[in-house]
């Protein structure tokens, strides 16, 4: 088992787009298997490689006991049908909040040998893969929170007992900022 450390709220590697993948090989299968072992052990439906501090498009899924991943999404929204219903993160443990997904979803993409595949779903299925994708772009389910749902969430965020931990420590100058002319030297 690969289990690997989750990155937190905070951590700027959720909020930066992922590069696509390029290469099928021994590393990227690595990838998908500390992806899988990881949200296996913290019981997610999905899981993204940006949340273990990778930036590439290749995310994991555990929904209705099937267990896959996808390289290199693209998701077209299935009509017009949308779902309201709880979702949470494992960069977020621990808070869940009601999101609006759609309903329908069909994913195109590659498997960790290059070879194309597609993943169907509504509900459940249709949520990770929207949720997951967007991890790839930089989005955090929080982006999709109508707003007095998202003040909720982040008072939660800024309370929660594991707020913090992702920041690593800061040096912070002796010098005044403008101790070597400061702002008037970049004029």
């Amino acid at each position: 088992m690969s289990v690997t450390s989750i990155r937190l709220f905070g951590d700027p590697v959720l909020r930066t787009p992922a590069d696509p993948v390029t290469s099928y090989d021994k590393e990227l299968r690595r990838l998908v298997k500390d992806l899988t072992d990881t949200m296996l052990d913290a019981a997610g439906a999905g899981l993204a490689a940006p949340q273990l501090g990778v930036s590439l498009r290749v995310f994991s899924y555990h929904v209705d006991d099937e267990i896959g991943h996808l390289i290199n999404p693209v998701v077209d929204l299935i009509g017009d049908e949308e779902q309201d219903g709880e979702e949470g993160c494992l960069s977020i443990p621990g808070l869940y909040f009601d999101c609006k997904r759609h309903l329908h979803v069909v994913a195109k993409g590659m498997n960790m040998h290059g070879e194309p595949i597609s993943i169907e779903g509504s509900e459940l299925m249709a949520r990770c893969v929207q949720h997951e994708t967007d991890h790839l772009d930089g989005i955090l389910f929080l982006d999709r929170l109508d707003t007095e749902t998202r003040r909720t969430a982040l008072r939660a965020i800024r309370a929660a007992e594991w707020n913090g931990e992702h920041v690593p420590a800061v040096k912070v100058s002796p010098h005044g900022p403008f101790a070597f002319g400061g702002a008037r030297a970049l004029r």
